[in-house]
């Protein structure tokens, strides 16, 4: 069930917030093994939810999210609750302040669980990169893989079979996939919130650059980081945007019009969308089974009545290339303010005061962050800035003018896979380097970062691993509406299975001692 359901169920006291929030912690617990939280706000969660079912008593809600227990991706500045973006660099840090959409979610009652694991400062697309160890995909665990899988020996290969979430918003999406939480914040800069929203079945919402503030986010690429949505089904994903949208004085690439949160019909007249599929996105290495889903999804929507025709974004090749330069040229940017002296991580170093920055840095960052920094620092060095940063600034705008282009042209919505193929093991996915990884696996999302552009992954089928897979919908800039009214759609015709989670209990939770219970928020 969704919030709107729950939100039902509280306003009928079939349920009360207290209860619910105790049912979610224990929930949090019993699946400790997943590594998706990094802490939970244990005690301030119960007084979040106290002070809820108080004002339900009262018949006085604040709003459908008052009472309903979420988590926040653990990049997002929270007052109180340690914000780490699983790195040394941060361990321990507390923010003074709550980032707009964190401050949004609790003014409308909902109740913060705790913080979600990820890749080191949103680095990767696997979610296995952070200081506090990788994050466990609950479908690894579910019936429908374990039949497709039978274990050989059930000792030895159970601990090597897990899958991965995807990243870097993994322990987000894990957090919802497996009941902990009903919506999660992502970030997403090239892809990392429905890149794992397509490896755990749920739904993945990229809005519009400037649709939602990102003040309070530690940023990464400033001109493509957003704030991301994972829900488990398409309605939730719009009730959360609709209170999270909107200008935010604190951030001034947010939208400067008034946004008004909407409802989705339950039914839609199919027959008057163009939809398009982009021929670029048939890259190498695309597996047989997203390539065969692609195309029946296609047919969905031509036998609903719909035009169904080819498109082309001749830039699309190039978009990989040009994503690297210029995010790791902000990356470089941004870690600069990792230096030691204001907050963070400090190195024991009395020599001089740039001995103490040099080994603060790389004792507090791991080497993904470090290669990202010295490749940035490389495209921005003077004799490069100009055939690197500029030139890589110029084919961006020549991929947003394909989007431009093709919308013009009479699109509604541009149908793509979301990931190349189903979730990898984990013992695979580390055999590739980071770079390696991340450019294979952002190569069908970052496009729309690049252009600014809403886009969402909805759940489409199982493999024949029995793992989810994804497609992904891209918008016209600011029409969430119309975006997720064709999501929510499809999500009704695919009819994607719930996950059926074998016995968690069983499973040993002590793998991860790290996982802080915090008191205060």
């Amino acid at each position: 069930q969704g919030p709107l359901q729950v939100s039902a169920a509280l306003r009928e006291g079939r349920v009360g917030a207290v209860e619910l929030c105790q049912r979610c912690l224990a929930r949090v617990r019993d699946t400790g093994f997943l590594n998706a939280y990094i802490s939970v706000a244990e005690d301030a969660a119960r007084r979040q939810a106290e002070e809820a079912e108080k004002r339900y008593r009262r018949g006085q809600p604040l709003g459908v999210l008052d009472g309903i227990p979420v988590a926040v991706k653990d990049n997002f500045n929270t007052a109180g609750v340690e914000t780490t973006c699983a790195s040394n660099m941060l361990k321990g840090y507390i923010s003074p302040y709550n980032a707009t959409v964190v401050q949004k979610l609790l003014d409308q009652g909902a109740v913060l669980l705790g913080k979600t694991n990820l890749d080191e400062f949103a680095m990767g697309s696997g979610s296995t990169d952070g200081v506090f160890g990788p994050v466990r995909n609950p479908w690894s665990y579910s019936r429908q893989y374990k039949e497709k899988n039978p274990s050989k020996s059930h000792s030895e290969n159970e601990d090597s079979e897990w899958v991965i979430t995807g990243g870097s918003s993994g322990g987000s999406a894990a957090a919802v996939s497996s009941f902990t939480c009903f919506a999660a914040l992502g970030s997403d800069t090239g892809g990392s919130t429905r890149n794992p929203a397509a490896h755990c079945g749920v739904v993945g919402l990229k809005p519009t650059y400037g649709l939602i503030s990102r003040h309070g986010l530690i940023p990464l690429v400033n001109s493509m980081d957003v704030p991301g949505i994972l829900t488990r089904c398409v309605d939730d994903a719009a009730v959360v945007l609709g209170l999270l949208a909107g200008h935010d004085p604190k951030d001034s690439t947010t939208i400067q019009d008034t946004f008004k949160p909407f409802e989705l019909p339950d039914s839609i007249d199919i027959r008057k969308l163009c939809i398009g599929i982009p021929k670029e996105y048939h890259v190498p290495g695309l597996s047989s089974e997203i390539q065969t889903l692609w195309s029946k999804a296609a047919d969905l929507f031509k036998d609903a009545g719909a035009k169904v025709i080819e498109v082309s974004l001749p830039h699309t090749p190039y978009s990989i290339v040009c994503y690297h330069v210029l995010c790791t040229a902000e990356v470089a940017s941004n870690m600069a303010r990792f230096d030691g002296l204001e907050y963070g991580h400090r190195a024991d170093m009395k020599q001089s005061t740039e001995s103490m920055y040099a080994t603060t840095r790389r004792e507090g960052f791991n080497d993904v962050v470090r290669g990202r920094i010295l490749s940035g620092n490389y495209f921005l060095l003077k004799e490069n800035y100009d055939n690197y940063f500029v030139k890589a600034q110029k084919v961006r705008r020549l991929i947003a003018n394909d989007f431009v282009k093709v919308f013009g042209s009479g699109v509604d919505i541009l149908l793509t896979p979301t990931t190349l193929s189903d979730a990898a093991p984990y013992v695979e996915f580390i055999k590739e380097d980071n770079r390696t990884r991340s450019a294979q696996d952002d190569i069908l999302t970052q496009a729309a970062n690049m252009a600014g552009l809403p886009a969402v992954s909805v759940p489409a089928a199982l493999s024949k691993r029995g793992l989810p897979l994804g497609l992904q919908f891209i918008g016209h800039s600011f029409q969430e509406k119309q975006l997720l009214t064709v999501a929510k759609w499809f999500e009704k015709q695919v009819k994607f299975p719930v996950i059926q989670l074998e016995d968690v209990k069983r499973h040993d939770c002590s793998v991860f001692q790290h996982q802080k219970s915090v008191s205060s928020l």
